[in-house]
């Protein structure tokens, strides 16, 4: 077996960190593609299998299993090595890839998707605090920046490669091209990427784990709830949540004697990391939750067709490509990173603030530059809670921590998008009856242009309503993240929070 380099070797040899690198964020564009590549597929797979019903299982099963397993895959670099955790995820990602490439039913490919997200999950956390490994703090952000650029590209590609694919040469094709891509991967990971053997005994916590699955599952899945229960609030809904607070309670009780916790305790006591978990999670509200809100906006309060709405999201992914190399250089020169995540969250509450004053009598050219704004807050703070919590955590604990805020990320863009839902259906079903038509929630983005008159002033006066208390909630959800980000200590990158460094001018 050839020998493989080791942390060393690949520090003395930046171009052979280069190429590991570029293996590594090929890793992530496969688990991030495929989360949005299944989204132009859908409707061709619910043809062939029917039970449209389930048409939203398919993509929540793989979210909600990979929230599920972010935070053990982080302890689990932790204690055996970052290497073999990162290939026993993408090998998992595989089985799962190949499996719903030859589902026979509905009820199967979301199982599928399932074991699919299990190893999904791992790929991102592992990929994350590998760069920790490679990187040095002040290296890191500069590095960062452009796994965030793979993330970003996905989400743009990720629709148009489904629907091409899927017209080509079958939807069953968008999961098989993943078995020779991952392969690929697996071999350069293999002969390129070293594995830090921790100087602890491996001792995994598993009732800790277990405990940690079910309650992120519970919040998860509490969080879309209004589509499975039809309320947020109903019995059912409450049972789950109520059931996920009661796990989460006895997980800090045996996290609290757990040799080797899977979130260490003192971890989430750290004033900085509580803030930048906090920062996370208003981020992925506004970032994650909010893209198909902004799509439905247009195609409703301004008649936009689908394919023109889509091309308003060109200046959301410009400001963010021009965000996030800009904090990233800008971080890697100065070390530090609280200014960025505030003035990220300063222009997304700006932009929704403008949102909710101009929303409905705006032309279309002040939109596209005030969701462009957004994509550059975006773009400027969207690193900031990874690095500063590997900052904050640094040593045998970057894992862990990577995965926690990576999980805090998704749970907030969850929990955002159904709350976003609840505001929608609210103000829908609480709109004046559209004259000759009936409620409100009954008019579809299509009908809205073949109304006239009345009828065609009620839609869009109903539905600009309701987007405005949309906007709000999520400048009040963007306010919350400024005030974190006003709070945290001005720690250098390579610096800890209890003891700041002066990084050089």
């Amino acid at each position: 077996m050839p020998e493989q380099p080791s942390f060393v070797s690949l520090v003395e040899h930046p171009r052979l960190r280069i190429v590991a690198f570029i293996f590594l964020l090929m890793s992530m564009f496969l688990a991030t593609l495929d989360n949005q590549i299944v989204s132009t597929a859908l409707p061709t797979i619910v043809g062939e299998f029917g039970e449209i019903e389930r048409f939203g299982w398919v993509a929540s099963a793989y979210l909600l299993a990979s929230c599920a397993v972010m935070p053990i895959y982080g302890k689990l670099g932790d204690l055996i090595g970052r290497k073999y955790v990162l290939m026993g995820a993408i090998i998992l990602f595989l089985i799962g890839s190949l499996t719903c490439g030859l589902a026979v039913s509905m009820n199967t490919l979301i199982a599928a998707r399932v074991l699919q997200g299990f190893g999904g999950g791992g790929l991102m956390v592992s990929i994350f605090a590998l760069n920790a490994d490679l990187f040095s703090p002040r290296e890191r952000p500069k590095y960062q920046s452009y796994s965030s650029l793979v993330i970003m590209t996905s989400g743009a590609l990720g629709p148009l490669l489904g629907g091409t694919m899927t017209a080509a040469f079958g939807w069953r094709s968008i999961f098989l091209i993943n078995l020779p891509l991952g392969i690929i991967v697996l071999v350069g990971l293999f002969f390129l990427i070293p594995n830090r053997k921790p100087n602890r005994t491996p001792r995994i916590d598993f009732a800790g784990a277990l405990l940690l699955a079910i309650t992120v599952t519970g919040i998860v899945l509490w969080s879309d709830s209004a589509q499975i229960f039809g309320s947020m609030l109903a019995p059912e809904s409450l049972a789950v949540i109520g059931f996920a607070i009661l796990c989460a309670i006895v997980w800090i009780m045996v996290e609290r004697l757990a040799p080797e916790p899977i979130i260490p305790l003192s971890l989430l006591r750290n004033p900085t990391v509580a803030l930048l978990i906090l920062v996370s999670i208003t981020s992925g509200g506004i970032a994650i939750g909010m893209v198909n809100y902004f799509a439905l906006f247009l195609q409703t309060v301004h008649e936009l067709t689908p394919t023109a709405a889509g091309l308003f999201f060109i200046p959301v992914t410009l400001g963010i490509v021009v965000g996030s190399i800009s904090s990233g250089r800008l971080m890697s020169a100065t070390g530090r990173y609280k200014p960025y995540a505030i003035a990220g969250l300063a222009i997304s509450t700006c932009c929704f603030a403008t949102l909710t004053l101009i929303a409905t009598s705006a032309p279309l050219f002040a939109i596209a530059l005030v969701m462009g704004m957004q994509g550059l807050g975006i773009g400027l703070g969207q690193q900031v809670p990874v690095l500063g919590v590997q900052n904050a955590a640094r040593g045998g604990d970057i894992g862990a921590a990577t995965g926690t805020v990576t999980l805090s990320r998704m749970i907030g863009g969850a929990s955002a998008i159904s709350v976003y839902g609840a505001i929608l259906a609210q103000g829908l079903n609480a709109a004046p009856p559209v004259p000759g038509i009936g409620p409100l929630s009954e008019v579809t983005p299509a009908a809205i242009s073949t109304l006239t008159g009345a009828a065609h002033d009620a839609a869009i006066a109903g539905y600009g309503a309701t987007f405005t208390h949309l906007f709000m909630f999520a400048c009040l959800t963007a306010i919350i993240g400024l005030v974190a980000a006003i709070s945290l200590r001005p720690v250098a990158l390579g610096a800890t929070a209890e003891a700041p460094a002066r990084a050089p001018a």
